[in-house]
């Protein structure tokens, strides 16, 4: 039954939003690997753009190899390009807000905004892994 609502919901996101922001991340992606220097943003921004497309089923998780480089990454992220493609979140969290159907797509919206200001250092991961590793017993 989750799977089910999951692919219901995946689907109107996609519909909504899910292709927009996509672009807006491979847009991002492709500018940022036009350098050397700067080809993990775009890594980065493909990572979440495989995420934004199709996010219900899936969560983002913080990992431990994050290091020192992982927050001067997430700092010129954020400046360059964090938060710009954080309101386009908001706003397109506000616009699917105005529906009933649009509340849960909105507070998804809300949701991936973290993972938009700093990247580096998170994995996305399906949320039934994330559940087994949260309640093992119950998973079992």
């Amino acid at each position: 039954m989750r799977s089910l609502l999951s692919f219901i919901l995946n689907i109107i996101w996609f519909l909504t939003a899910g292709w927009t922001l996509f672009l807006g991340y491979a847009l991002a992606g492709i500018l940022a690997c036009l350098l050397i220097v700067t080809i993990p943003f775009g890594l980065a921004s493909f990572r979440i753009a495989g995420f934004i497309i199709w996010p219900f089923g899936r969560e983002v998780i913080t990992t431990r190899r994050a290091g020192a480089l992982s927050g001067i990454g997430n700092i010129l992220w954020f400046v360059i390009a964090g938060w710009w493609l954080a309101l386009g979140h908001v706003l397109t969290a506000v616009a699917q807000a105005v529906t009933i159907i649009g509340i849960p797509l909105a507070w998804a919206n809300v949701k991936m905004i973290p993972v938009t200001c700093f990247p580096f250092g998170r994995e996305v991961v399906p949320s039934s892994q994330l559940r087994a590793r949260m309640y093992p017993v119950a998973s079992a």
